[in-house]
């Protein structure tokens, strides 16, 4: 039987039931009159009563679809159903008695109020029966003790009304709903669909122990991120399986329920607040342009695609030497705009100069955002040559590719293991900073955009860790006191734009990466987030710092040479004099030494000796140990 026809046999059989509560109210308003005694009743008023009860039972079928009578849901009928149920009997029955006062059929007042007291009992209770009856089955499931699971819900407000009642009425959960945590002090002491508010977020740890909890369900889809940030902290902490709503639009959208109930991400401990975009500005920089992307399939060069994408540009092209990437974000985009995006994928190396200006020949774009890049330091100590091939030369063809056909922006996405660099990767970055500020006179305006690390990139520690948990450990980190800045790949992407946006000719843009992360800390909130406990189910372990690691990551945040900009979380570096002749001098040199075979020991040497901010990491790590020290010793001192 189709869903169709099913619904039509339901709206008819209620209906039917309908018809049948309308006689039960009629009768029984008249037996009550009449001391339930048939005999008693007057023949003038039964008669009436028959005669008008067929157009009685039609002005109600007609009043109760107008009204919506028989669109409810009813196992999750809300105390808003029901006043609109209220109201729509009300309608209904004055309608009804207009007509028959026009007809003549009368019928003594008393009748007239018990008749509307009893059609409100019956249509109104009948289409609550099953919301009646699914919280009695869960006062009941409430009292057994062989439920899967103990939940504690984070949030007495109306998300997490809904989420309760859920939990009430749904035959599919085996689960005892326990207590509930809000931080609005006006709650505490009192029940949310029968369950005690037994404090605020201080509570929690304690009450987890005290009740069993099994599972944390976060249920404010109205919160912060910085409340959020800090009440999952506290969940996590405790261990037990911490799940939650994923944003406010699932509250706006009434999708609140178990199905939208996600299991709590990394990025929800780390969050911030959302970035504020200037879409307008955004809006002219993007729109009707032709973009390229460079390492377009990447994690942070298909992240800028999605994003370019909404701002309707003329075309966007993008650009990668791995193919499979390329296609996963061609096809996506494919899906989700269909002709009303122009996009183009190329496949090619940004190594390859005369393909490169080939592309810029043919697709002319207005606005490049170079993402391509190697990028992970350990490979690139070892493999130094590939790294000033890759990053510095490929950099440097797109670079004269753009000013020799017409592009007006390029945005260069950089590190902040630019900053004071300590390994290969961070110094060929530097150098292609360099090689954009030593531009100046150039009709084509160049800027870089510097930030951390990323969570969730391809190669980064988190993918890492969670495959070494599923693996059952140990999970390895180079250093117990090693800290990182992180971000989400769309903050930075969107940030990315902004900055772009608003770039002036060879500025560098750093972004505000927020409070640095020990990286021991993110892997134990990991591997709790797995359900498991930390040096108990899976161990973790040191290997020791790899080739040109530093213990503790810089942005210069605190710097004085960072300028602020009208996003508070977008700082522009002081620009500095770059001598365009000494950056060709130092090309000419790295080329004639990335041709020659000169040893990886030499390439280190010579890229040390064109960035003066490149430090050798065993003495950076030992000064930053000593500092360490020193405040460590000056906070125990007595004052």
């Amino acid at each position: 039987m189709s869903q169709r026809v099913t619904s039509t046999v339901k709206t008819l059989l209620i209906i039917f039931v309908d018809l049948l509560s309308l006689v039960l109210a009629g009768g029984l308003a008249l037996l009550v009159r009449f001391d339930f005694s048939y005999a008693s009743i007057p023949e003038y008023f039964l008669s009436a009563w028959y005669r008008y009860l067929p157009l009685q039972g039609a002005i109600t079928i007609v009043m109760f679809a107008l009204t919506r009578m028989y669109r409810f849901v009813w196992r999750s009928v809300s105390a808003y159903d029901v006043e609109h149920m209220i109201l729509a009997v009300m309608v209904t029955f004055l309608v009804s008695m207009g007509v028959s006062y026009r007809l003549g059929d009368f019928q003594p007042r008393s009748v007239l109020f018990m008749t509307f007291i009893f059609e409100l009992i019956l249509f109104v209770g009948m289409r609550c029966a099953l919301r009646f009856w699914g919280a009695l089955q869960f006062a009941l499931h409430q009292t057994r003790q062989d439920v899967d699971e103990r939940i504690m819900l984070i949030g007495a407000g109306e998300a997490g009304r809904m989420l309760a009642r859920e939990l009430m009425t749904s035959p599919r959960v085996s689960a005892k709903l326990c207590c509930v945590i809000d931080d609005n002090k006006e709650k505490w002491g009192k029940y949310l669909e029968g369950v005690p508010i037994v404090g605020g977020r201080e509570r929690i740890s304690a009450t987890v122990l005290r009740e069993g909890i099994t599972q944390i369900i976060f249920a404010i889809p109205t919160a912060s991120e910085n409340t959020r940030r800090e009440i999952l902290n506290i969940c996590n902490s405790t261990g037990v399986r911490t799940r939650m709503l994923p944003g406010i639009y699932q509250f706006v959208n009434g999708e609140v329920g178990l199905s939208s109930v996600k299991d709590v991400q990394v990025e929800d401990l780390l969050g911030r607040d959302p970035v504020q975009l200037d879409t307008e500005r955004l809006g002219m920089f993007l729109g009707g342009k032709t973009i390229l992307v460079t390492g377009g399939g990447g994690s942070i060069g298909s992240e800028l695609c999605r994003q370019i994408a909404r701002y309707a540009p003329k075309q966007l092209i993008i650009l990668d030497i791995y193919e499979n990437n390329a296609y996963d974000i061609q096809q996506e985009l494919r899906r989700l705009y269909g002709e009303k995006l122009k996009l183009a994928v190329e496949i090619a190396s940004i190594r390859d100069k005369e393909r490169i200006y080939e592309l810029f020949r043919t697709y002319r774009p207005d606005v490049v955002f170079h993402a391509a890049a190697h990028k992970h330091v350990p490979l690139m100590e070892n493999c130094p040559a590939e790294a000033i091939k890759n990053n510095i030369f490929g950099t440097y063809h797109v670079v004269r590719a753009a000013e020799k056909f017409g592009t007006k922006k390029f945005v260069m996405i950089s590190t902040d293991k630019a900053v004071n660099p300590t390994n290969v990767m961070g110094a060929t970055k530097r150098f292609c900073e360099m090689v954009l500020q030593s531009r100046t006179d150039s009709p084509t305006e160049f800027c870089a955009v510097r930030f951390g690390n990323v969570l969730g990139s391809n190669g980064s520690v988190v993918p890492l860790f969670k495959r070494q948990i599923e693996e059952g450990g140990p999970v390895t980190i180079t250093d117990r006191r090693i800290i990182r800045y992180f971000m989400t790949i769309p903050e930075a992407a969107q940030l990315v734009l902004e900055a772009g946006a608003m770039a002036q000719q060879s500025q560098i843009f750093v972004l505000d990466m927020g409070e640095p992360v020990r990286i021991l800390d993110l892997a134990e909130k990991l591997i709790r987030l797995s359900g498991l406990e930390p040096y108990r189910d899976i161990e973790i372990e040191e290997i020791g710092l790899r080739p040109g690691e530093k213990l503790y990551e810089e942005l210069l945040m605190q710097s004085e040479s960072l300028l602020e900009t009208e996003n508070d979380q977008i700082f522009v570096e002081q620009q500095q004099e770059i001598d365009s002749g000494q950056i060709m001098s130092n090309l000419q040199r790295l080329d004639e030494a990335v041709t020659g075979e000169t040893p990886d020991e030499q390439l280190i040497e010579l890229l040390r000796g064109m960035i003066p901010t490149y430090h050798d990491p065993a003495e950076v790590n030992r000064r930053a140990i000593e500092r360490e020290a020193e405040q460590a010793a000056s906070r125990r001192a007595p004052i």
